[in-house]
C-alpha cells in the first residue's frame, strides 16, 4: 500500500482521485485546499489529515518524510492551473512523485524547469491524458498509423460544455491563472490531435473570448478546424432539446468518432499506468503545452 497526500481537495476533478487511489488499493494519508468543506472525503479516506493553509501541510510531509516509514510516495495534485507548477515543486522537494491534472503548466518553459528538478531529485513528474487511454481514441490512432502514409485528414471538433456565471467570478475564468477556456476545456483535446496526427505547423485564431474560442491548427496529418465554448447557448438544438448541457464532436472525413461512453471513468486506470511503470509525464505534454501558448499568445 502506497501513500497519497492530496492537493486541492474541495475541486471538481479530486474526487475522481480520491477514488483512483482507493480503487488502486492505496491510502490517501494527507489533504489540502483553502476550502473546508470536503464532506467527499468521508466516501474515501475519512482518516486523512486536512490542512487548509500550505505552509502547514508543506510542514507535514517533511516530518513524514523524516519518520520514514510513514513517507508520502505521490502527491495528487488537482489544484488551479497557474499553481500546479508550484505544487509539483513542493512534491518533489518533500521526496514524492507528483501526479498532477492537466494542464501540467501554463508555459513551456516552466516544463525545462520541471526537467532540471526532475533530473536533480530522481523523482517523475506525471499527468492525466485519459484521453490517450479511451479505446475509441486509441483504436483511431491505430487506424491513422495504418493508413496511407501521405494522407492529410479533414478533421472537425467541437466541444461545449456549459457553465453557469460562477465560473467568470472564479479562478477559471482569469486567462492568467486558467489559461482562458482553450487551456482549460481543451487542452487534452489538443494532446489528442497532436498524439494521433503529429507536429504542430501552422494555426490560425478565429474566435477568441472568455466564453469560446475556435481556429484552425494543421499538423502532419490533419487539418482541424476547431471550436471550445462553455456558453450554452452554443449548444445545437439537438442537445437543448434532450436536456443536455454538454456537446463533443470529433468528425473525421465526415466520419464521426463516438467516444462519449467512458469519457469521464479513467482515472483509474491512468494511476494502474502509473503504478504499473508506465504513465505520461514531461515529453508527453510539451506538445499541447506549446498550442495552448500559442494560441495564448496572440490574445492576451
Amino acid at each position: 500500500m502506497l501513500n497519497f497526500a492530496l492537493i486541492g481537495a474541495a475541486g471538481y476533478i479530486a474526487p475522481r482521485h480520491m477514488k483512483a487511489i482507493k480503487e488502486t488499493g492505496n491510502n490517501l494519508v494527507c489533504a489540502l485546499d483553502p476550502y473546508d468543506g470536503i464532506g467527499i472525503m468521508d466516501s474515501y479516506f475519512p482518516d486523512a489529515e486536512f490542512f487548509t493553509e500550505p505552509e502547514r501541510f508543506d510542514r507535514h510531509l517533511d516530518k513524514l518524510r523524516r519518520q520514514g516509514d510513514r513517507k508520502i510516495d505521490y502527491v495528487s495534485i488537482c489544484s488551479p492551473n497557474y499553481l500546479h507548477d508550484a505544487h509539483i515543486r513542493m512534491a518533489l522537494r518533500n521526496d514524492c512523485h507528483a501526479i498532477c491534472e492537466k494542464p501540467l503548466v501554463l508555459n513551456p518553459w516552466n516544463l525545462d524547469a520541471l526537467q532540471e528538478i526532475e533530473q536533480e531529485t530522481g523523482k517523475k513528474i506525471y499527468t492525466i491524458l485519459q484521453l490517450r487511454l479511451h479505446p475509441a481514441i486509441q483504436q483511431l490512432k491505430k487506424q491513422i498509423q495504418e493508413g496511407p502514409k501521405d494522407k492529410v485528414y479533414e478533421v472537425d471538433l467541437t466541444y461545449i460544455t456549459s457553465r453557469g456565471k460562477w465560473y467568470f467570478i472564479s479562478w477559471k475564468g482569469d486567462a492568467h491563472k486558467s489559461g482562458g477556456v482553450a487551456t482549460n476545456i481543451g487542452v487534452h483535446f489538443f494532446d489528442m490531435l497532436g498524439w494521433i496526427f503529429g507536429d504542430l505547423k501552422g494555426m490560425e485564431l478565429e474566435i477568441y473570448k472568455p466564453e469560446k474560442a475556435g481556429g484552425k491548427l494543421y499538423f502532419e496529418k490533419a487539418n482541424v478546424h476547431w471550436f471550445l465554448s462553455v456558453y450554452d447557448k452554443d449548444l445545437p438544438a439537438d442537445a437543448v432539446n434532450e436536456g443536455k448541457r454538454t456537446y463533443r464532436k470529433i468528425n473525421i472525413e465526415g466520419q464521426e468518432l463516438e467516444f462519449s461512453e467512458g469519457f469521464t471513468d479513467l482515472h483509474t486506470q491512468s494511476y494502474k499506468d502509473i503504478l504499473a511503470g508506465g504513465g505520461f509525464g514531461i515529453k508527453d505534454v510539451r506538445k499541447a503545452i506549446e498550442i495552448i501558448a500559442h494560441i495564448r499568445k496572440n490574445v492576451l
